[in-house]
């Protein structure tokens, strides 16, 4: 017969059930948002019994000498069960198990559910908490002593027990070595959020993206001032730094910054710009009463269909599209000419996609996936209005995207493209050294005699 989980565990694995569901994302995000908070008052809960037994969970109770003078924090009595306990939060009520004792001498009294559990904003502050991965012991205290009263503040052990085991775990994943990791596509993006006092929203860097092998990954994530592009050349220096090797493909969009870093660090891979962000350049110089009429023109550049099953990945079709991309300018330069111009500027970044294998194309020609996640983000952040600093922030973002992958697709690897993709790799990353002419005399030119 299964062992029933500890409830700290159950809340977990139903936080990493829901990633692998492929239920949509909206609707993961507001149920991690419950899961979370159960999980952080639930742990919560847990600790403070530990603290009241002097012993965790499973473990035994030291021997007490009988004629032992000195005080002790070990009690008599043990576990026996949960009960059901209802909690109001700004997500929607949640459930906690509370923890039944039985043969204690003193009784079991948890701070936590107090009169003031049900101060529902700061418990939202707790939802935040379960995420964050970097809060300190005082930012944590402070939030608990704010949402259930000073008289129900837990003890700075307890605090401190929760907090390490949550930092210990993103210490390690912006420490990890990446030299296992060999990406045939990189996608990076940045989102802003409000981190400091009285500043504006900063960005968040990120970085994820498909193996060799189809699989995705989350690759970095880290603050920033701004985006530009010493600050994208430090964050993908790290990254290099902790092993990875150039991609086949970055896909971004065209934040100028971003794209001079990645050309200087990445010198080799190729560039994808964003199609999707692109598009919105253009439509943001377009009369509201032509955007519709111009948007299906924009996406008919880069239609396929017309070309059959027959489409041929490489420099033919690269040239196919740009012609397009000509007629396009030809029809609306005269109407729409900034427009126009947005769309001729750096044009040759938006037919790279096209060299890749087709069964590629329709995700590889934007960075749209992690933006999206990044706005499921940015909608939970409202409830609070500001994070408690720029640890809290990254860590969020990070404990959203790092479940968000566990259920991301990945990419479909066929013998026709697994060929195209290992010829595109050999002449980008692995080109063949070229002799010079007097190294080999076989490769000398020759002269014909007179």
């Amino acid at each position: 017969m299964a062992r029933t989980l500890p409830p700290v565990q159950a809340i977990r694995a139903e936080i990493d059930a829901l990633f692998t569901e492929g239920r949509d994302l909206v609707e993961v995000i507001e149920h991690v948002a419950r899961l979370g908070a159960r999980l952080i008052i639930q742990t919560a809960v847990e600790a403070e019994v530990d603290a009241f037994l002097g012993r965790a969970r499973y473990q035994r109770a030291a021997t007490i000498s009988a004629d032992s003078s000195e005080e002790t924090t070990v009690r008599p009595g043990h576990r026996n069960g949960h009960c059901p306990t209802t909690v109001k939060t700004t997500s929607g009520p949640i459930t906690i198990a509370r923890p039944k004792l039985r043969g204690t001498t003193k009784k079991f009294a948890s701070r936590l559910f107090g009169t003031g559990v049900t101060r529902t904003h700061a418990l939202e502050t707790l939802v935040i908490a379960s995420f964050v991965r970097g809060l300190s012991t005082r930012d944590v205290e402070g939030a608990l002593a704010d949402a259930l009263g000073p008289e129900a503040a837990l003890s700075k052990s307890t605090v401190s027990t929760i907090c390490q085991a949550i930092v210990a775990e993103y210490d390690a994943w912006c420490r990890r070595d990446l030299a296992a990791v060999e990406l045939d596509y990189l996608f990076l993006d940045a989102s802003h959020f409000k981190m400091h006092d009285g500043q504006r929203a900063e960005p968040i860097l990120a970085a994820w993206g498909i193996t060799t092998e189809g699989k995705p990954v989350f690759v970095g994530l880290a603050a920033a001032g701004s985006e530009s592009t010493d600050a994208w050349h430090d964050f993908l220096t790290d990254l290099t730094a902790r092993g990875l090797r150039p991609p086949l493909l970055i896909i971004s969009d065209g934040a100028p910054g971003l794209i001079s870093a990645a050309e200087q660090v990445f010198a080799r891979s190729l560039r994808q710009r964003c199609l999707v962000h692109r598009a919105r350049n253009v439509l943001a110089k377009v009369s509201a009463g032509d955007q519709a009429e111009v948007k299906a023109a924009y996406w008919q550049i880069f239609d396929l269909a017309e070309l059959g099953e027959d489409v041929k990945v490489g420099q033919q079709l690269v040239d196919w599209v740009q012609r397009r991309i000509d007629a396009f300018a030809d029809m609306w330069a005269g109407r729409y000419p900034a427009a126009v111009k947005c769309l001729l500027t750096d044009r040759q970044s938006l037919t790279t996609y096209l060299r890749f294998p087709l069964e590629h194309h329709k995700r590889v020609r934007h960075s749209n996936f992690i933006e999206r996640t990044f706005g499921e983000t940015r909608r939970r952040v409202k409830v609070i209005g500001r994070f408690p600093g720029e640890t809290s922030c990254v860590s969020l973002v990070w404990a959203v995207l790092d479940r968000a992958s566990r259920g991301w697709r990945g990419f479909t690897m066929t013998s026709k493209g697994l060929r195209t993709l290992h010829d595109l790799r050999r002449a980008l990353l692995h080109p063949p050294t070229q002799l010079h002419p007097t190294d080999d005399p076989a490769l000398a030119p020759t002269t014909e005699a007179a």
